[in-house]
């Protein structure tokens, strides 16, 4: 399985510009991963992590300023995941993390 534990410097092209983060990730089971996302606005948690061979999967609950679920498919290689996140009805937007330790 490939390894998604560790801390995660993330960057994010949202519909109201580029938003940092920092993710803490671990594997919970074979595939599955959970952890939480930490910005400036707050701490959100992950569920229904998945890694199936290179790609990742995961959904974030937004709860302000309005509710909305976001569900991101990536593509990790080494340290490194990018790909997409849709948010709703406000379409997609890219993400890339770098892993730090």
């Amino acid at each position: 399985m490939t390894n998604i534990d560790g801390q995660w410097r993330c960057v994010q092209q949202s519909p109201m510009g580029e938003k940092t983060s920092t993710l803490n990730l671990h594997t919970i089971a074979e595939g599955r991963f959970g952890g939480t996302n930490v910005n400036d606005d707050g701490s959100l948690e992950f569920f229904d992590g998945e890694i199936d061979g290179n790609k990742v999967k995961f959904k974030l609950k937004l709860t302000k300023p309005l509710p909305t679920l976001l569900k991101t498919e990536a593509v990790l290689i080494g340290d490194v995941f990018e790909g997409e996140t849709t948010i709703g009805i406000f379409g997609r937007y890219s993400i890339k993390a770098t892993r730090t330790r």
